[in-house]
């Protein structure tokens, strides 16, 4: 029982960090092109980031409707177990896009202020 839970506990910071870098990624490259384009980086950054935020936890969880599947299919036969794992990866994904977010937020606004 213990193995199969360190198996889902992989899977979730797999997604965490998928779903981070799609995120914190694409953000970093959008400022570079927002350099050369001669637009205001740290304002394309921020907005790429929340747009983008839904799109990274698509990217992490799998990257179709399968896993909201998934999810219905194994509580109509009322076997919760998993998919309560899957809710877990979802949540473990969007909890990555959503600090990359943030993180993305607070670069562009210049850190920490005193």
């Amino acid at each position: 029982m213990f193995q199969a839970w360190g198996y889902v506990l992989q899977k979730i910071a797999l997604d965490f960090f998928i779903a981070f870098g799609v995120v914190f990624g694409a953000c970093m490259l959008a400022g570079i092109g927002a350099v050369l384009t001669l637009q205001p980086p740290g304002l394309t950054m921020k907005n790429l980031a929340e747009n983008i935020k839904i799109w990274a936890v698509v990217v992490a969880i799998g990257g179709s409707i399968d896993p909201v599947r998934y999810i219905e299919f194994h509580l109509s036969q009322g076997e919760i177990n998993p998919a309560i794992k899957q809710v877990l990866y979802i949540i473990g994904a969007f909890m990555g896009a959503h600090i990359g977010t943030e993180l993305i937020k607070w670069i562009c606004d210049g850190g920490v202020k005193p």
